[in-house]
Formats: C-alpha cells, structure tokens, sequence
C-alpha cells in the first residue's frame, strides 16, 4: 500500500525548555505510518530555514517520500506548545511558508500513484479530495476539534474517512453528529474521545473502543498516530473495531515519549 500525506507541517517548539521537535498533524501521520512499514509521501511547504532543512533531514531518515515536497522562500511553519501534567497546550501558530500551498495539477497526478490521500484541517488540500475520490483513489481527512469549519465542510463531500475529536460531548449528541457528518458524503466518520477512547459510524452501526492503559509523558501526536493505526489496519480491510484497537495502541506508543515522533 502507498499514502500520501498532504499538508501541514510545523516544528512543535515547547516555549518552558526551547526544545524543538519536528511535527505537524500530515507529517506526524506520514511517519507513523512508516514506523508501521507502509510507504508513504508527504507533500507540503517549508521554508529554506534551518527549521526547514530539520523538517527535510528529519523525514528523510524517516524513508518518507519527500519528491513532491517545495522549499520556499521564507520561513518554516512553528507551533508553540506547553505541557500540563503532559497534556499539550497549544500556543500561537506561525504558519509562514504553509499559507501559501496548494496542490498543484502535478501534484494530483502524483497523489493519484497512491492507494490512499490523507490531509487535514489545515493542509489546504481540502477542495482535491473530491476529485482524488472520483478518479478511485481512498481519502481521509482529519477535521480535528472543527468538523463543521468551512475546510472540513469542504472535505466532507470528498472524504472516504473522516476523523474528528471531541472529548466533552455527551454520548447521544456525538452520536447524532456522527450520522449527520456520515450522511454528508464519508463512507465513515470516527471521532476520538480523548481518555474516553473513539466511536465511530459506518451508516448502520456504531462501534466504540477504549484506550490503551499507558504512562502519559507527552500527548503530542496521540490522535495523529491513532488515526495512522486506524487507517494502516483499514487499508487491510480489517474490521472497523479492529481498526479502533490499531489505533489506541499506536497513540499509547506515541504518548510515552516528549515531542511528536523519535
């Protein structure tokens, strides 16, 4: 199987140390995937920094496809973060380089070489998924918080999956929002609860599923690695539970160390 990974990028810099890791939610997910044997291209912007060329590096021993990467001019997208007894609190966002990607025709082409096309809520990326499903070619999307922003409004109608996180809502409310997003257009939605585990909606049925007991360090990249355990597993046709399960252990994996992926 190959995915490719469109989007975002960033260094995670924890404002209390200076320590400053490379992440961003699509390549978060591109590594992950890797780290569970797949092969994978990410496709996005940095800047030609030194923060671009860690980014570059970075990947690169990862065996991450970095083909249809572009190296602008200007600098490399940072996120600030702190940790609260190892919750991650996000700071300011400086996208730089990142707000002005977009796709390109070439870049469609190349997406379609793949099994699956993964993006994102800030990748801008959001109005080819559409397309990449109409030429037959598997899509997720990860709305994050924001399932009824305008770009995961516009990635709804193109998405195979589509993933979302809210930890608060009660469970007759999630439920009801999880039919209204899978009646507009994914064959699947799933929603991450945080310590309350996931559920998800294929139309018919509702499948829920817990975490993985672990010691939290750092959850920085839980519900990217999960939604790349997920999808590793669905790409396989497992069960949609099992899919569930690949997904909680692979954030455990990640949740035990600081920074988003070593």
């Amino acid at each position: 199987m190959r995915i490719a990974c469109i989007g975002d990028n960033c260094i995670d810099y924890y404002d209390a140390t200076g320590q400053a890791y490379p992440g961003g939610n699509s390549v978060n997910v591109a590594v992950y995937l890797r780290r569970m044997g797949l092969e994978v291209s990410y496709t996005g912007a940095v800047g030609n920094d030194a923060y671009g060329a860690l980014l570059r590096q970075a990947l690169a021993e990862k065996g991450v496809d970095l083909s249809h990467l572009r190296v602008a001019p200007g600098r490399t997208a940072v996120s600030h973060v702190g940790l609260v007894a190892g919750d991650r609190v996000f700071g300011n966002y400086e996208e730089g380089v990142m707000a002005d990607f977009r796709p390109d025709a070439a870049d469609l082409d190349f997406f379609c070489s793949h099994d699956l096309a993964v993006s994102i809520l800030w990748g801008h990326a959001e109005d080819i998924l559409p397309e990449l499903r109409r030429r037959g070619v598997f899509t997720a999307f990860d709305a994050a918080d924001r399932p009824f922003s305008q770009p995961a409004q516009r990635a709804l109608p193109g998405s195979t999956v589509f993933f979302f996180s809210d930890a608060g809502s009660k469970d007759d409310a999630l439920r009801e929002r999880l039919r209204q997003l899978q009646g507009m257009g994914p064959e699947l939605v799933v929603a991450t609860r945080g310590a309350r585990g996931s559920i998800a909606f294929d139309g018919s049925t509702f499948h829920e599923a817990g975490i993985v007991p672990c010691e939290v360090v750092d959850t920085i990249g839980a519900g990217d690695s999960y939604i790349a355990g997920f999808l590793a597993a669905w790409l396989e046709s497992a069960p949609i539970p099992f899919c569930m399960q690949q997904g909680a252990e692979a954030a455990a994996v990640t949740i035990g160390y600081n920074g988003a992926w070593q």
